[in-house]
């Protein structure tokens, strides 16, 4: 017997969760198809774990700064492995919790993997269950370069399960998932190497950005080795060694941390029988509104290829379920304007154009950019502080602000509020209009001349 539902949705990430229980909310009779814990990569293996650490780093990065302020040595050193406890037992209740909240709802979870039959049919260890409508939530997983040796490196999933803290270690990518493992075990006393293919990290964010992270990460001690391309590693007894194609060699390593991607987790879910042909890179195309050229089933989060994020993700998700179940035929996310954050160590946050985009967008006379760069209150006794730098991205004689970019201290705090204002169409004359809090760092945002 093939039971029959409203919606069923494959993956139990963030997204999928969120997708749930606002179509339950709308009275839809849902159910949710995981193999894994629930939360997904982000609660798992992703978002929640790597800022528990960040924070660890954070802390100890604060402890420095105190000697300045005049107390004593405060932290000796970090206990990996208690901190990795106390971080499961964090992880598991949230999943509970998750849990105990789509019960709650009504939703009903199937626990095992979801291939489809047909397109409206999807079949779980022998079970098969049927829906007028199917969301397509399975997230991604980290890319393994297929150089020889690439099975003694270790992804950002491994990486949560190590027991203790590497030595010496490479990380092998630029973007923001290297560069936040990389500052945060230099920050808890690794010696790192970032190994990048090309010649700056983060090549997608602005210059500024860029920059102000090489430094960051150079002053910090990490060895940054740009326009490296990885052939391989090798291990002698519980040593690595990444050899690049040129012949070179970095020696002496225990931990390689391959970052060099992720892809769309399409591959195993029958995709050929509901009708879905996804590109090779695994992605699946979509409208607007989450449609896919099926009608009736629909994609979300990493799987589609835009923003790779978690709230992305849930904010596609639910908007969709509001759509289907809640009477709004016109509700779906805008992807203009996504605030993002990389939590590196300074750490980065980002939302709307770079300078060089709102120039190519908009021709270069039309686009002024208001930048400053200051050490913040909490450095004021650090000999050597570390700065803050923030850029303005503006276009139109009435500088509508199309862009803003901080690197510094609480740069990931600061900057929902003004993205908010960024989402609204705040010009630079509704920021200078507005009144600084002062002493802050965030009060640079709307003095900036």
């Amino acid at each position: 017997m093939t039971e029959h539902y409203d919606l069923l949705i494959l993956g139990g990430g963030s997204g999928g969760i969120a997708t749930a229980n606002r179509a339950a909310a709308h009275g839809a009779r849902c159910a949710l198809i995981e193999k894994g814990p629930l939360g997904g990569a982000c609660v798992n293996v992703g978002c929640v774990p790597k800022k528990l650490f960040w924070n660890a780093a954070h802390m100890h990065q604060c402890a420095q700064t105190a000697r300045d302020y005049g107390f004593a040595p405060l932290l000796g050193d970090f206990d990996w492995a208690a901190h990795k406890r106390a971080r499961d037992t964090y992880i598991a209740r949230l999943n509970s919790r998750y849990h105990a909240g789509l019960a709650d709802n009504g939703v009903t979870v199937i626990a095992g993997h979801g291939r489809f039959v047909d397109p409206r049919t999807i079949e779980v260890d022998g079970g098969r269950y049927q829906a007028d409508h199917i969301v397509v939530a399975t997230g991604s997983r980290p890319l393994v370069p297929e150089v020889p040796g690439a099975a003694w490196g270790l992804t950002s999933d491994d990486f949560f399960a190590l027991a203790a803290r590497p030595r010496k270690v490479a990380v092998v990518g630029a973007g923001y998932i290297a560069v936040e493992l990389a500052s945060l075990l230099r920050a808890l006393g690794s010696e790192v190497s970032l190994v990048m293919r090309g010649v700056h990290l983060l090549a997608t964010f602005d210059p500024m950005l860029r920059e102000g992270l090489t430094d960051a990460l150079t002053t910090a001690g990490i060895n940054l080795l740009p326009q490296r391309h990885v052939a391989g590693i090798d291990k002698a007894d519980d040593t690595l060694s990444l050899r690049y194609k040129d012949g070179e060699t970095l020696c002496g390593l225990d931990t390689v941390l391959w970052a060099v991607g992720r892809i769309p987790n399409t591959d195993a879910l029958g995709l050929d029988k509901a009708g879905i042909t996804p590109a090779d890179n695994g992605i699946i195309a979509t409208d607007p509104f989450q449609n896919t050229a099926v009608p009736g089933l629909y994609a979300i989060g990493d799987l589609t290829g835009r923003a790779a994020l978690t709230p992305v993700a849930i904010a596609a998700g639910r908007r969709l379920a509001d759509r289907l179940f809640g009477g709004q035929p016109d509700r779906r996310l805008d992807y203009d304007l996504i605030p993002t954050v990389v939590f590196s160590h300074p750490p980065i946050g980002s939302v709307g154009l770079t300078e060089p985009e709102a120039r190519d967008r908009h021709g270069p006379d039309a686009v002024k950019v208001y930048r400053t760069r200051f050490a913040p209150m909490t450095q004021a006794f650090s000999k050597e502080p570390h700065r803050t730098a923030m850029k303005l991205v503006t276009v139109g004689r009435e500088e509508r602000v199309v862009g803003l970019h901080i690197i510094g201290e609480a740069a990931d705090e600061m900057l929902q509020g003004f993205a908010v204002a960024i989402k609204m169409g705040a010009t630079k004359k509704d920021l200078d209009d507005t009144l600084a809090i002062h002493p802050t760092s965030a009060e640079e945002l709307v003095t900036m001349r």
